[in-house]
Formats: structure tokens, sequence, C-alpha cells
């Protein structure tokens, strides 16, 4: 064997022992470490900030979900059931609300501010959440109109969560003043006290809902 072909195997047989070297280490070692350390300091975080009601995994404080009905529209998508606080659009969406919400297709919409689309979007939304919830057209705050940039964002503002109140209230037989009293221990500040704005996270708010409903049902 010549030096120049014992050379190129010797580069072969070094690249490949980095090769499985790297792969062991940042392939396997190091994944299970960052594991196991999130596991033992932030379990919850660490398994998707799950969402458990009587025992029961219902959803997760960082994905929003639909709260729909059965029933459809002319265009067979489902209808938004009156019983429950609404998210805010999500692009994933097909009808006026947008709140079918999808893992697989996370994202915005990506139109443009003078955007037709958009535009004509927010109008036929702004007129369906005010028939909705039976409010003035000028009511509807901002976040009931356009999604996020994720399109799969958990929380509304206080805002809407109290546009929406009279309704949920009305539709279990709850006082209106206690349902406004949920929305008020589920509204959360600024993070750190300047970050972001106050949010209202919808599933926490739905389960709070279920259950002063049920409580006063005697069920």
């Amino acid at each position: 064997m010549n030096s120049s072909l014992r050379g190129m195997t010797r580069m072969a047989t070094a690249g490949l022992r980095a090769l499985l070297v790297l792969t062991l280490v940042c392939g396997v070692l190091y994944p299970l470490a960052v594991t196991g350390i999130a596991q033992a300091l932030f379990p919850d975080q660490a398994d998707g900030s799950k969402i458990k009601e009587n025992g029961k995994v219902v959803g997760s404080e960082l994905i929003g979900q639909s709260f729909t009905l059965d029933a459809k529209d002319k265009d067979g998508n489902p209808l938004p059931d009156p019983r429950w606080f609404q998210p805010r659009p999500s692009a994933a969406g097909e009808n006026v609300y947008n709140t079918r919400y999808s893992l697989t297709v996370s994202g915005a919409s990506n139109l443009a501010a003078d955007s037709k689309v958009l535009r004509d979007s927010v109008i036929a939304r702004r007129a369906a959440i005010a028939t909705f919830n039976g409010v003035p057209q000028r009511d509807v705050p901002v976040d009931a109109l356009t999604a996020s940039a994720s399109g799969i964002d958990p929380h509304i503002s206080p805002a809407y969560a109290d546009l929406q109140v009279s309704r949920v209230a009305r539709e279990h037989g709850l006082s209106r003043q206690a349902v406004q009293r949920l929305v008020e221990q589920h509204t959360d500040g600024r993070l750190a006290g300047f970050l972001g704005e106050p949010h209202v996270n919808v599933l926490k708010l739905n389960l709070a809902v279920r259950r002063l409903a049920a409580g006063e049902r005697g069920d």
C-alpha cells in the first residue's frame, strides 16, 4: 500500500471515529442529560405544560384548541359552541371564525396590513362575533379579529373575555357576576410586571366555568 492510500485510509478511519464519537455525545448523551435536568428542575414544562382535569390530560397551557359544535355552516365547517369562551382566530381555520386549530399548519396568514383579503376577513369576523355575542361591532377587540403569529395562541385579552361573559353565563344558567369573577381570577398580568399584555388562558377559563356550572347544578 503506497503512502497516499495509507493517508487516505487514516483520514477515513479518523473521520469515522469522529462521527461515532460525536453521534454518541451529541445524539445520545447530551439529549439524555438535558432531558434529565429538565425533568428534575421543570417537570411540568418538560412534559408539555399539560392541563389535567379529573386525572386526564385535556390540553396544554401553550396550545390553543377549538370549542365548537357538531353543527356545520353552509361550507361544512364547525360552528363555535356558545356555551364556552372562544379563542382568537387561527390561520389554520376554514370559516369566518377561524377557530379550527391545527398543529400541522401552525403559523400566521402572512397577509400584509393593506391586504384586501385580510381587511374583508376582519370585517366579516367583526360582524359575526358581534352577532354571536349580542354586542355592538365597535366593542369587538382587535385580538378577536386577527390571528396570532403561531396561529395556536391559547390566550385572549381580558377585553375579549369580558365580551363573552354574558353569553357564557346565560348558556350555563350562571350569574354574570360569577362568570366575571372567573375571568378576573384567570387573568394573568404582564411577565415580570412589564413584558407583554394581560391575558386569559381560554382552556383554563372554560374548565373553571364547567366546574362552577356543575357545582351550581349539584352534578
